[in-house]
């Protein structure tokens, strides 16, 4: 894997996270990290034909879904999308409201 996608993997499993957590100060924490991922992220952008957005979602899955963090998962059983509810560019863009973007993540999943 290339650090781009890691980089971008690693913004959207704090933007997972932050939708998963039912703990206001844990899901605050996971923002405030989702934040600088992404303004990091916006401040030397990853070249597009560098990063495949739907896997680095997929791998962002894989690590927000840890057992560890199951226990405190409580907000709802989501069931996330297997593309990425965001572009590139949408996870680019300056002053992207991360609040918002956590509740895309939230209503783009279904919930069991």
């Amino acid at each position: 894997m290339n650090a781009s996608v890691e980089r971008v993997r690693d913004a959207l499993a704090e933007l997972i996270k932050a939708a998963l957590l039912s703990d206001d100060r844990a899901s605050l924490a996971c923002r405030d990290a989702g934040r600088e991922k992404l303004a990091d992220l916006s401040g030397d952008p990853p070249a597009p034909d560098s990063v495949r957005v739907d896997g680095a979602w997929t791998l962002a899955i894989r690590e927000a879904e840890t057992p560890e963090l199951a226990a405190e998962a409580g907000q709802v059983n989501l069931t996330l999308p297997r593309a990425c509810p965001f572009t590139l560019a949408e996870l680019l863009a300056p002053g992207l409201d991360v609040d918002r973007a956590v509740e895309r993540i939230r209503k783009s999943a279904s919930t069991g």
